[in-house]
């Protein structure tokens, strides 16, 4: 039988008792967090961006995923944004948006109950996404400055193991 804050299939909700639902359900998953102003706060460690924080916020009708993935581009503003409106066809329950600044985020709307299942397929779009994506958009809005801190390790003989990854684009 279920208790009031979480229906038989694990799902959660504002209609099932909002934040203290999530974080229990969270909880109940082994997800880390932490709770701010009406959210829970879970940290995703990633391999290419080291992680990326997502902002989980309940709402009567919806719960509303939001996670930072990079500053604004400093260049090649079209392609990066083409290339993340072409992504968005291919990611579930998220989709890249950007704020007045042009910083760049995953934001999704979904319904106030998830099932631990759903909640963790989520999570994992958005972790898939975040750190699979990330060198993906530096190279298409940092190529310059990649390039630039290249040279300039190079010159001084400093350690180019953080932009190995990179070396296609310093012409190497």
């Amino acid at each position: 039988m279920a208790d009031e804050t979480t229906d038989a299939t694990g799902a959660t909700g504002a209609a099932a008792g909002g934040l203290a639902a999530l974080t229990a359900q969270l909880e109940r998953m082994g997800v880390e967090h932490k709770t701010a102003e009406g959210s829970a706060i879970v940290v995703l460690p990633g391999t290419r961006k080291l992680k990326t924080v997502c902002l989980l916020t309940p709402a009567p009708d919806s719960l509303r995923i939001e996670a930072f993935v990079c500053r604004n581009p400093e260049e090649n503003h079209a392609g990066v944004h083409e290339w993340l409106l072409q992504r968005n066809r291919r990611l579930f329950g998220i989709a890249y948006t950007v704020d007045a600044q042009g910083d760049i985020y995953l934001v999704g709307q979904l319904p106030p109950s998830l099932a631990d299942e759903d909640l963790d397929r989520l999570l994992g779009q958005v972790l898939e996404a975040a750190d699979g994506d990330f060198n993906k958009i530096l190279e298409r809005g940092f190529a310059s400055s990649i390039k630039k801190e290249w040279e300039w390790r190079v010159d001084r003989g400093e350690s180019l193991a953080n932009l190995e990854q990179f070396r296609h684009l310093a012409g190497e």
